[in-house]
């Protein structure tokens, strides 16, 4: 009979992950957890102690820091087959799972169900003749070498593109590779594990060539698998479900979903809300239980599509996605600063982003150009994305897969501050509170349209007061809100003076906080 090793690649909530480990082996099945090395040593022994006891539970043979689109992602579920293939010498299939997947099914459904094809479970298109990428890059995601995250250095990520294009630096694919790719979420048997890992030991090669292309847990396995195993041995699906909006995000899954599951011809599903409570006590009850009979219908997808379309044209049977996504999420907590020097504000975040993990946002609701992670379009324009605040707020949240968030906003956005702060989620605000000289209040009379290169001295002159005014009493405007949770740096403190609010703004030691504000320039025209 079959017996599963799942994958799991997680790098939070450890709770989360003990319980998803014993509702997972509870039925005889195991679990290798690999779990990212940027979570800390705490954490993890944590994880560690409250699943000691569990002979069905192993841990990755090595752990590592993972980071989106890297080849990072698939070493680490390498180092947890390793220690599943070599632990659980009676796995017959090895099922890959984040933290963020749920059963849909009984542990008795899914061993019947692979126990009927001698199979593997894993889409695997041709990567350069199917449609599978929608946006971004294709081609260059494996003829080029990929060193940057373009998540975390979205510049240096383009620009070392844009190099080796210009300098003709193609590389070429390994002649014996049909390159394949599809969803990371598989389901191979215990020989195909077998053979892959044979595979990376013999194939130094195609290991050097995929650790510099660009999202490899795409390709990688699906490429592989489709290498060492016969073609009537694969089935090109995956057997976890997943939708995705227009916006290229997951859709997730919620309390009053557990019927809709339950129906699709899946034995998991992703992603599944973390406030989701009834939903993940009655999956977890239902994968122990026995004797349950399933209809599948398989309707999730068409009917997503249909009710959404609907919603398109007017004639709603669901709300659109920044209606339904209206909230940021309760257990996350937007971290707002608020300077009318923008310059200075960057130069903070810039600092934030080298001493913490948090990441930091520039002025995206100011500035048009603003560096920031294609999401489907949305992103593309100011006015897209302050109407639907909360939900690309939520959406950056998501994509970044992080609890805390850096946003900068200039001061006349007093409107956007008091809707953060009407949200479910918890806010904090930080005023930067700058010194305007004449001449700074003189170029940005000019920067903002109220002055030329050719208006006399005179006027810009008989302008200053009143553009003084208005600062001043933008800075009134927000202090008068009387916001929770605020705090204030100045240009006339010290470092040492500076150093708490921002601590207390972060939630960080001053220390550091000390570190973040000392650099000299800070506050320099």
């Amino acid at each position: 009979m079959a017996r599963i090793a799942f994958i799991l690649l997680c790098h939070k909530d450890p709770e989360a992950i003990i319980d998803q480990a014993r509702r997972l082996t509870r039925a005889g099945d195991y679990i290798s957890i690999h779990f990212d090395a940027s979570g800390g040593k705490e954490t993890f022994e944590a994880i560690q102690k409250g699943l000691a006891n569990n002979p069905n539970v192993t841990f990755a043979t090595k752990r590592i820091k993972c980071g989106w689109g890297e080849w990072s992602l698939v070493q680490a579920t390498l180092y947890a087959l390793e220690a599943a293939e070599r632990d659980f010498p009676r796995a017959t299939h090895f099922y890959m799972l984040s933290g963020d997947c749920m059963s849909i099914k009984t542990a008795e459904y899914m061993h019947d169900y692979l126990d009927r094809e001698d199979v593997d479970f894993i889409e695997s298109f041709d990567f350069f003749e199917s449609d599978w990428i929608k946006t971004g890059i294709k081609e260059e995601r494996l003829i080029y070498r990929h060193c940057f995250n373009e998540r975390n250095n979205k510049w240096l990520f383009y620009e070392s593109l844009k190099l080796q294009q210009r300098l003709g630096l193609r590389r070429d694919i390994p002649d014996d590779l049909q390159i394949m790719i599809g969803s990371q979420w598989w389901c191979l048997r215990r020989r195909t594990v077998e053979w892959i890992l044979d595979f990376t030991r013999q194939r130094k090669d195609v290991m050097r060539f995929f650790r510099t292309t660009w999202i490899p847990d795409e390709t990688f396995f699906q490429t592989v698998v489709r290498h060492v195993v016969p073609e009537k041995e694969i089935r090109t699906r995956t057997q976890t479900f997943l939708m995705f909006t227009d916006y290229g995000m997951p859709v997730v899954f919620y309390n009053d979903h557990y019927d809709l599951l339950l129906s699709q011809d899946y034995l998991f599903a992703r992603k599944i809300s973390p406030e989701a409570k009834e939903l993940k006590k009655r999956l977890g009850d239902l994968y122990a239980a026995t004797g349950v009979k399933f209809q599948i219908s398989n309707e999730g997808r068409s009917l997503f599509q249909f009710l959404t379309n609907r919603g398109r044209n007017g004639r709603r049977f669901a709300q659109r996605f920044w209606e339904t996504e209206s909230s940021l999420g309760r257990n996350r907590e937007l971290l707002i600063i608020v300077c009318k020097k923008w310059h200075v504000a960057k130069r903070l975040v810039a600092e934030i982003k080298t001493k913490t993990d948090i990441p930091c946002l520039e002025y995206l609701f100011n500035e048009e150009g603003s560096a920031l992670p294609d999401l489907g379009g949305i992103e593309k324009s100011l006015e897209k994305r302050t109407r639907h605040r909360r939900a690309w707020v939520r959406m950056l949240f998501d994509y970044f897969d992080t609890n805390r968030m850096v946003i900068c906003l200039d001061p006349t956005g007093i409107d956007l501050i008091q809707d953060f702060y009407a949200d479910r989620s918890s806010s904090r605000l930080l005023e930067i509170e700058c010194e305007f000289t004449d001449d700074y209040l003189a170029g940005h009379a000019k920067r903002t349209g109220l002055a030329g290169d050719q208006t006399p001295e005179e006027a810009i002159e008989r302008l200053l007061p009143t553009i003084r005014s208005d600062m001043t009493d933008e800075s009134d405007r927000i202090r008068d809100a009387e916001f929770d949770n605020y705090n204030r740096i100045s240009q006339s403190n010290t470092p040492e003076e500076n150093a708490r609010p921002l601590a207390r703004f972060l939630g960080i030691p001053e220390d550091k906080a000390r570190e973040i504000v000392s650099m000299h320039y800070l506050f320099s025209d």
